[in-house]
């Protein structure tokens, strides 16, 4: 039998590698021919390769995974990896296509993979399911009213107020009542907390390490083990090491 051949597409390297490597571990038949960055990068190698699967990240800037999707629902079978809310979720559940919470847990990805061998072998051609969801998924972006992810820190000293872009931002720690606000330039405090954080920040960029702790995953450098096992984050611009707690070492296991 010739194994199935899957695309990985993400914005995000290090997102594309952890994904491969938890691919390689739980369906190790499953041939991975190529890693896309971008959408129009995905389109090209999906006409270029023909794949049986794509893991299609939906939030990428210019051509969207939903974009992306649209060009290739009649093509091969698709695995959406997403930030979405539950009230999305529901969309996808109702259709059978399956889809990927980041960050990705292996737990979650051996049930689509099971999923998704079960759909191959039963409806190797049937994509009509997919143009459904497509369908509802557009109906949701025009009528969701949900604010979108923080895009600015309000840092307040006195009587100056200063604007930090999120994107500018190292990580985030708790210190006593206060959230420090790490940055190249240096720290600011505000009164936020990291669990309100957590839910305003976008977690395809922002993941939460410990209680205390929540990093900006592009701002990493090199992941190691400490002597008790615990995983290190080592930063590229920073020379904090920060912790990872084992609540959330799973999402940084085979990268």
């Amino acid at each position: 039998m010739i194994s199935p051949k899957a695309i990985i597409v993400d914005d995000e390297t290090q997102l594309r590698t952890y994904l491969k490597s938890q691919l390689t571990q739980v369906w190790p038949d499953l041939e991975i021919c190529g890693e896309a960055k971008s959408g129009q990068e995905a389109i090209e190698l999906i006409e270029k390769y023909q794949p049986d699967i794509v893991f299609l990240d939906i939030n990428m800037p210019g051509l969207s995974g939903l974009d992306v999707a649209k060009k290739i629902s009649d093509k091969c079978w698709i695995v959406f990896v997403t930030a979405y809310d539950q009230y999305a979720i529901e969309a996808f559940e109702s259709e059978a296509v399956d889809y990927l919470l980041k960050p990705v847990t292996i737990d979650r990805l051996e049930k689509t993979v099971q999923r998704i061998k079960k759909r191959i072998s039963s409806n190797p051609e049937n994509f009509d399911n997919i143009k459904k969801l497509l369908h509802n998924l557009d109906a949701l972006t025009k009528n969701n009213t949900h604010v979108s992810s923080l895009q600015w820190i309000k840092s307040q000293q006195g009587n100056d107020i200063s604007l930090i872009p999120v994107e500018d931002v190292l990580y985030f720690t708790a210190q006593d009542k206060y959230t420090a606000v790490i940055t190249e330039k240096g720290e600011a405090l505000i009164q936020a907390p990291i669990k309100d954080l957590a839910m305003d920040l976008d977690n395809n960029i922002f993941w939460q390490i410990n209680r205390g702790v929540i990093v900006n995953v592009r701002c990493i450098d090199k992941v190691s083990r400490s002597m008790t096992g615990r995983y290190q984050l080592r930063l590229k611009s920073h020379p904090d090491v920060l912790t990872v707690s084992r609540t959330f070492s799973h999402l940084f296991k085979q990268m």
